[in-house]
């Protein structure tokens, strides 16, 4: 299988060159950018398979290239802030998915390999509190309530960020059967794209 194409943008060179040290065989980096404006244009001209991209940089940060890109590639935040608010930011603007610089570099490895498959992914601590977030914005009327059980059930481990495989593991079906219910759950809700479904549980909340 040909490596993950990649471009990093972050306004610090040093921690550039580290995560492409730490990406390993199964990435390749095809381009860098210090701000969010030439990651735009990094994008454009190398086509990535994956977006790894600070939350905190010039030109708009994270925020702004998660915005104009990620209806094309997979962004994922790499970012030093744990702050909730920063989290939902980012899952808003578009982001697959949001890790911390202070994860294992096999870790590291291992959560973009699942993100450049299209599977959201969240640092440990992080995921939780997306979670608390379903509680606290569940509304009585809320559109997921047109969902059955089971696909309740699919919508809250996607957004855990498990993979089909793991999901179907835990609910004890078959990853194409999860499939099939993400296919619905997105028709359902009008939606396009798998990893509009975080935003989805953010905004109504899944009980």
């Amino acid at each position: 299988m040909a490596p993950v194409k990649v471009v990093i943008a972050d306004d610090h060179a040093i921690w550039r060159s580290g995560l492409r040290a730490d990406l390993g065989e199964n990435f390749t980096v095809v381009g860098e950018a210090g701000d969010a404006r030439e990651a735009i244009d990094v994008i454009a001209a190398t086509d990535p398979d994956l977006v790894l991209s600070d939350l905190h940089m010039p030109e708009g940060g994270g925020i702004a290239l998660a915005k104009a890109v990620s209806d094309k590639v997979p962004v994922i935040m790499l970012t030093v802030s744990e702050a909730e608010q920063d989290l939902l930011d980012a899952v808003a603007a578009g982001a697959l998915g949001y890790l911390v610089k202070s994860t294992a570099p096999d870790e590291l490895r291992e959560q973009l390999w699942k993100a450049s498959k299209g599977e959201p992914v969240f640092s440990a601590s992080l995921a939780a509190l997306v979670l608390t977030e379903f509680r606290k914005l569940h509304k009585a009327n809320a559109p997921g309530e047109a969902l059955s059980d089971r696909e309740r059930e699919v919508l809250q481990l996607v957004a855990r960020g498990h993979t089909y495989k793991e999901i179907g593991e835990d609910l004890f079906i078959s990853a194409k059967t999860v499939e099939n219910h993400v296919r619905n759950i997105l028709k359902k809700l009008q939606l396009n794209r798998k990893q509009e479904l975080i935003r989805f549980a953010i905004d109504h909340g899944i009980d």
